[in-house]
Order: C-alpha cells, then structure tokens, then sequence
C-alpha cells in the first residue's frame, strides 16, 4: 500500500500543473456553458465536478495500490473496453451520425475514452514481459500491433477516426521506448505512406470534406468550415489580455459551436488572450515534463511503458486540440485534456495521472 514516505514523493509540481489546469477548465467551462445550462436545463459544470470528484477518487485508489497489481489484471481490463465497445455498436447512443456513446444507469459514458488506457497497460505488460527475452522483435511487434488493432478496429465503426489514430501514435511510442530498431520505424513509415491512397478511399464523406477544408476553410464557409473560421477569429479577437471572462462575443453570441468541449481552447484564448493560453500552454507542458522524468527515472520496464505510453496520450490530444483550433490541424474531435467538458474524457485524464504518480513514488531510480 502507500507509506508515508512514497506520499512524500508525491511529484508536486505535476500534481500542481493537474490542478490548476483542472481549475483553469471549470472556469473556462462556466463561461461557455451557461447560457446552453439555462436553454437546456443541463447543468454542465456541476456534471463536470461530479466526474472530476468521482476521477479523482479513482486515482488516489490508482496511486495508493502498487501499479503492478494494476498491471496483473491489464489483459482483463483490456478485454471488458473491448467488450463494451462491441456493446456501443450494437446498442449504443447516435449523436451527430456517430455511435460512440453508452448509456448505463442513467450516465452517458464513451467507452473509447477508457479503451486508452487499458490498451496502454495492456502494452505495458506485453512489452514489459518481453524487455529481455531475447525473441525475435516481429514476434513483439506483431502482438503489440494486434493489442492496438483491436480497440481501433471497433472504434473506426463508430466511425471514430481522431481517437482511433491516437491509439497509433500511443502504440509506436511505447514500442520505440521499448527498443523498437529505427530500421523498422523506417518500415512502418514507408507503409504507411503507401497505404494513404487506400485509406483514403475508406474514409467517410465528411471526414473527406474536414481534411478539404483543413486546406482552405473558405472552401465550404457556413458548413465544414464554419467552426475553424469562427474559432480562428476568437483567437485572434483575444489579442495579449482576452476581453476577459464571461466577455467573449464569439463565445457569448453563440457563434462558437463545439465551444465546451473541443473547442474549449478557443474561449480560453478569446477571454483570457494570449497570456491566458501560454499559461494553459505551459501548465501541460510542465506536467508532461514531470511524467517523462518520471519515465526517466525508473528502471523498471513496465512503469516506464506505461508513463510513455499515458503521457504520449495526453500530449498528443494537446496536440491535435490546440492546432484543431488554430486551423493548424484537421478538426477530428479530440478534446483538450482536464478542460474539455466530458464525463469519460476527464475521468481518463485523471487515471492516467494517478497512473503516472503510482509509478514515479515506487521508481527504483538510477
């Protein structure tokens, strides 16, 4: 269990950077919100805390039981997301042409969310295990591909293809901190070139008409790129200060679709400015600094896999939200990490922090 000594190895200032970036989101998730709360009658910010209490309840259990215990039931855990994603498409929720949602007594979950980090610790303790076997890497590789294949199959159904790719990018991360030979990395990239035509052929219409409109916005104004156009012109309208909260006329005119859930950054960046999203900026960046110190740190091949495998996550999504918002990047729906509305999103972020915690307090360090 956890000692007094391990809680005062508590990595404070990413615990720190997770709180005020927690902090940060409620305010911001107010001030988009409201007026939907009084038209809806849903009140989002208190849905908000209650998932934030609940997330935070899971990972202090996360945190103050060794990871290895975790890590013992990876594969069943791995198993039940894969169940429950088979459910979401038999007998899931539609919203917006998507089936990616699944209603248990009453709540509303996405199954995909958590899917993330049971692949994670599934990889953790397939790679982990075989670290120093000496087999022959195609062996590995083949099980971690067939690990990430599974969960991206049923989840490109819904059809889900921003979070389908993160389980990608979280896949080759850990395969390449594992010891993955650049040569094959340079395998991989090569048939993944060859396979665009392909994979374009397989995608949907409208993901089609987000990457067209990635290229040009004004190609199709008041629909595909309507958002991008509108949350290009909240960044900019916020110059060095913001207009300030509750003050953002393209947050508070309701010319902002999506504006409490992926396009949060937008709202923190015309109400607060430019200073308000370096801070924001800089907070996740010192959180995923810390992690992957942690990960430095630790000689044990499955706590290091898993913080790669969970901070890469987080990242990526930062990634993709924040250049979505910018016009940067396609729109493909990743939320922002601890600020996006999103009862499944926010509990996952949580877990993969308690996670990361759990394994920096009990590294056996160089």
């Amino acid at each position: 269990m956890f000692s007094r000594r391990q809680w005062q190895g508590i990595d404070r200032p990413l615990l720190m950077a997770m709180l005020l970036l927690l902090g940060i989101g409620l305010l911001a998730l107010y001030s988009a919100s409201f007026q939907k709360s009084q038209q809806f009658g849903i009140d989002f910010l208190q849905r908000q805390l209650l998932w934030s209490g609940l997330g935070a309840l899971l990972a202090l259990v996360l945190l103050a039981v060794d990871y290895h215990r975790w890590l013992e039931w990876a594969y069943v855990l791995y198993g039940l997301t894969l169940i429950f994603l088979v459910l979401v498409l038999a007998a899931g929720t539609v919203r917006g042409g998507a089936q990616r949602w699944l209603s248990i007594g009453g709540m509303t979950i996405q199954p995909s969310e958590f899917a993330k980090v049971t692949t994670v610790m599934a990889l953790a303790r397939y790679l982990g295990g075989r670290h120093e076997t000496g087999m022959s890497p195609w062996g590995s590789i083949a099980g971690a591909v067939i690990l990430c294949l599974l969960p991206m199959g049923l989840i490109l159904l819904q059809p889900n293809l921003g979070t389908a790719i993160v389980f990608l990018i979280v896949g080759l991360s850990m395969l390449v901190v594992w010891g993955l030979p650049l040569k094959i990395i340079g395998y991989l990239m090569l048939a993944g070139v060859m396979a665009a035509p392909v994979g374009w052929s397989l995608l949907h219409d409208y993901q089609r008409s987000r990457l067209m409109v990635f290229m040009n916005p004004n190609l199709d104004p008041l629909g595909a790129g309507y958002t991008v156009i509108q949350s290009r012109i909240a960044m900019g309208s916020g110059m060095l200060w913001g207009k300030g909260w509750l003050a953002g006329t393209q947050n508070q005119l309701n010319f902002l679709p999506e504006r409490h859930t992926d396009f949060i950054f937008s709202v923190i960046g015309e109400e607060w400015g430019f200073l308000g999203t370096t801070l924001c900026l800089g907070l996740l960046v010192l959180l995923f600094h810390r992690s992957f110190l942690i990960a430095s740190q630790t000689r044990d091949p499955f706590g290091r896999l898993l913080v790669v495998g969970l901070v890469t996550m987080l990242a990526f999504h930062t990634l993709v939200n924040t250049g979505m918002v910018l016009g940067l990047m396609p729109v493909v729906g990743l939320p922002l990490p601890f600020m996006s509305y999103g009862g499944s999103w926010l509990m996952t972020c949580l877990v993969s922090v308690g996670v990361i915690l759990s394994v920096g307090v009990r590294r056996p360090v160089f």
